[in-house]
Order: C-alpha cells, then sequence, then structure tokens
C-alpha cells in the first residue's frame, strides 16, 4: 500500500514538472520593435522578390526587349543578389534568437543509501541580467540592416553590371558598321586610284596604299566581331545565366542612361548610398555592443524547482543561483574591446564618408570631361574632318595632292568617329556609376525597400559626422 501511495506521489510530482515544461516549450517571446519592423521589411521585399521562397516568373527577353527587362531579369535571377537576400532574411530570423531567454532545463535527482530516500525531478530557467537580452536584440538588429544595404548594394552591382555589358555590347556594333562603312569607303578609294593608274596620272603605290589600308581595317572588325564573345560572356553572367542556357538575344535597341544633375547626386548619396548605410549600421552595431558589454556587471540570475516525490507529503525545494561578476579585469576587457570597436566603426564610417566625396568628385570630372570630348567630337571635329575627306578626295581626282594625303584625311575620320563611340561607351558607363554606386538611385522595378522605409534606427546614437 506504501508502495502505491510512493508510485503515486511520484507520478503526480513528474507530471507536475512535465507541464510546467510543456508550458514553458509552447511559450513564445516578446518581439521586439527592431524584430517587428524588420520583419515587416523583409516581408515587404519577399513579396516581390522571393514569394513563397520561390523565384518569380521572368521576363521573356527578346531582341527588342527594354533595358528594364534585362534587369529585372537579372536582379531576379543572378545568384550573388540570391545570396545576398537570404543573409538578410538569416539575420534577421537571429533578431529573434538573440532576444530570446534560454532554454529551460529539465533536472533529476535521487538520493540513494540501502534503498532510494528520495527522487526529485524538476526544472530550472536561466534569465540573463536585467537588459543585457534587448542589448543583444538591438546589436542583431542593427546587423540585420547592414545585411540589408549588402542586399540592395547586390541589386545596385548586378544592374550595373548589366548595363556595363549593355553599351558595350552595343557600341561594339556601332564601332563595327563604322569600320564597315570605311572599309566600303577605302574600296571606291582603291577604284579611283586604279583609274587614275590606268590613264597614267598615279603609280600602283597608290593602289598599295589603299589595300593596306583596306587590310588593316579588315584585321580590326575581325579582332572587334572576335571580341563579342568575351562580351557576350560578361551579359551571360549579369544576367545569372549558367552553363548549358542558351545565350541571351542581343539588345535590339538602345536606352541611354537618364543625365544627372551632379550637384545633387552628392546629397542623394549621403541619403542613401548603401555601402554608407551599412557602415552607418555597423557603427549602430557597435554601440549596441558596447551597451552589452557595460552590463557584464549585471548578474545572472536562474530559478528552479524540484520535487521530492517519495516524501509524504511531497516536498518542494526552490532553487535560485546568481552569477557573481567577481572578474574586474574581464570585465574592463570587454568594456575596452566593446568602445576600441564602436570607435574603429565610427572610423569606417567617416572614412567611408571622405571616399564617397573623392569618388563622387572624380566621377563628376569624368561626367563632365567626357560631356566635353562628345560636344567636340559631334560639333566640331567630325564635321570638319567629313569636310576635309571631301576636299582631299576631290584635290585627288584633279591631282592636286597625293594619295597619302587621302589615306590620312579618311584615318582621322575613322579616328574621330570611333572615338566618339568610346565617348558615348564612357558616358553611359560614367552616368551608370553615378546612379547606381555612388548615389544608390536602384533601377525602376528593383525589389528593394523605398528611400522612406529604409531601416530604421535601433539607437537613440547617431553616427558622427567626419
Amino acid at each position: 500500500m506504501r508502495l502505491k501511495r510512493t508510485s503515486g506521489r511520484f507520478w503526480f510530482g513528474g507530471a507536475l514538472i512535465g507541464l510546467v515544461a510543456l508550458a514553458l516549450a509552447g511559450c513564445t517571446g516578446v518581439a521586439t520593435r527592431e524584430e517587428r519592423e524588420a520583419r515587416r521589411q523583409l516581408g515587404t521585399v519577399k513579396t516581390s522578390y522571393r514569394p513563397d521562397d520561390r523565384r518569380p516568373a521572368l521576363p521573356e527577353l527578346t531582341t527588342n526587349s527594354p533595358l528594364g527587362d534585362f534587369l529585372t531579369y537579372a536582379v531576379l535571377n543572378r545568384p550573388q543578389v540570391e545570396a545576398a537576400y537570404y543573409d538578410w532574411a538569416a539575420s534577421v530570423e537571429n533578431i529573434t534568437v538573440t532576444r530570446s531567454l534560454p532554454d529551460p532545463q529539465l533536472t533529476f535527482q535521487m538520493d540513494i543509501q540501502d534503498v532510494v530516500a528520495s527522487v526529485m525531478p524538476g526544472f530550472v530557467q536561466q534569465f540573463p541580467g536585467p537588459g543585457k537580452l534587448r542589448a543583444q536584440a538591438r546589436a542583431a538588429a542593427a546587423d540585420s540592416q547592414a545585411k540589408y544595404f549588402a542586399f540592395e548594394s547586390a541589386v545596385l552591382q548586378t544592374a550595373y553590371a548589366v548595363r556595363q555589358s549593355y553599351y558595350r555590347l552595343w557600341f561594339l556594333d556601332e564601332k563595327i558598321q563604322v569600320d564597315r562603312e570605311m572599309l566600303r569607303l577605302l574600296a571606291e578609294l582603291e577604284r579611283i586610284a586604279r583609274a587614275q593608274n590606268d590613264v597614267g596620272q598615279v603609280t600602283l603605290q597608290d593602289v598599295y596604299r589603299a589595300q593596306i589600308e583596306e587590310d588593316r581595317l579588315k584585321t580590326e572588325v575581325a579582332n572587334l566581331e572576335d571580341s563579342r564573345q568575351p562580351l557576350l560572356a560578361q551579359f551571360r553572367a549579369a544576367l545569372g545565366l549558367q552553363r548549358g542556357q542558351p545565350d541571351p538575344p542581343p539588345p535590339g535597341r538602345f536606352e541611354a542612361t537618364p543625365d544627372l544633375t551632379p550637384e545633387r547626386v552628392l546629397d542623394i548619396a549621403f541619403a542613401r548610398n548603401p555601402q554608407l548605410k551599412a557602415m552607418e549600421a555597423e557603427v549602430r552595431q557597435a554601440q549596441a555592443s558596447l551597451d552589452l558589454a557595460y552590463k557584464a556587471k549585471v548578474p545572472d540570475f536562474s530559478l528552479g524547482l524540484m520535487a521530492d516525490a517519495k516524501a509524504s507529503p511531497v516536498l518542494y525545494r526552490p532553487l535560485a543561483t546568481v552569477t557573481l561578476p567577481v572578474w574586474r579585469d574581464k570585465i574592463a576587457a570587454e568594456i575596452a574591446a566593446a568602445q576600441a570597436g564602436e570607435r574603429a566603426a565610427q572610423a569606417r564610417f567617416s572614412a567611408a564618408q571622405i571616399d564617397l566625396t573623392v569618388e563622387f568628385a572624380g566621377k563628376s570630372f569624368d561626367y563632365r570631361e567626357v560631356n566635353r570630348n562628345l560636344d567636340l567630337l559631334q560639333n566640331r571635329l567630325i564635321p570638319r574632318a567629313r569636310q576635309s575627306l571631301e576636299i582631299a578626295r576631290a584635290s585627288y581626282l584633279s591631282g592636286k595632292t597625293e594619295f597619302f594625303n587621302l589615306i590620312d584625311a579618311e584615318r582621322t575620320l575613322l579616328e574621330f568617329r570611333l572615338s566618339e563611340i568610346e565617348a558615348r561607351t564612357q558616358r553611359e558607363l560614367v552616368l551608370s556609376d553615378l546612379s547606381l554606386l555612388v548615389a544608390g538611385v536602384p533601377p525602376a522595378n528593383a525589389p528593394l525597400l523605398p528611400a522612406k522605409t529604409a531601416p530604421v534606427s535601433t539607437s537613440s546614437k547617431t553616427p558622427s559626422s567626419p
């Protein structure tokens, strides 16, 4: 009979502890403001970028597809962007992990002499010192912001890679077209030289000079056509196409980058450049880590309860422990390390601001220079080179000039036209650089947060400006 009472008490005590453990297992923590905001932002981006963790339907690319379709295809398909997105998603989940209490522990203790004297199941819950979990959550939220801006940077880098290869492919075709036009002109000049030779006005040397120039241009065209393969490989890579997938259709129409007002670019860059924003988030993360380091002086606690199932009546034994942060040198080292980390983050942020200003100055100069060169080539040098070629041609037909002068005029026009194409290429690349990599302005329909709802600060502190 006594055995039954003991067994009943054992099972009663064990069941009570088990019910408490099950209740704790079904608990959820209280989300912080930063965590709720991070999850909302992740949900916003997920809807357009990876709904149900699947890639949405990609636009069908054709020769007549606008540049926007190529950009959308690349952003949704490129692995680098996907990797950055899931890094950000993982960092958002990590906020929940860092602000949560440690898992409770089930305990079991028995006192044994000749027989089992006591059977005590129980559980223990640890509680970090006040403010520690919140500081950890702030640091994790700041890290998730940095990861978001890394994702945004990957989107902008992808858009830039597409634009770069797109423009280079387009202007490559223009260079080939110009060379072929000049080849037709050289064929005409060779015919004129032969006609002049037939009537004894010139020697075969003029014909040979025309043939030499033709051979040179044919080789240049062959080299340009061969250079299409590496450019096409860059275009494939920018679109995220894997080995074995068919080549993308070449763009059949040209879309220029909209002009920017350089005076406003720097203000926009300081407001939304993703590299700068990521470093700003790193400063906030360092500040939260410093707050956590100061709380190393605060002890941690644990509470528990055990029940002696063999005692009659059942004996309950509450447990409580507290850590003793007595190693002052260790605490001081943690605080000093966190302070150094914050200062380093502040310095990197200031350096990034300076670098951005310098980069903007350099790109702005490149933009102004290429516009001046374009204006010179399009409005003065090329029209005059055409006139010079016509004059040289007429003079050669009338015997007033040598064929060398005619070839020189042709070569000058060719060089100016190729320089004009190269300047247009550089203009598009500089504008893409300024808008995407410096100012951080995303292309249309990019799966990013609007600038006004970019990740919020996780601390009342703000990074200092240089």
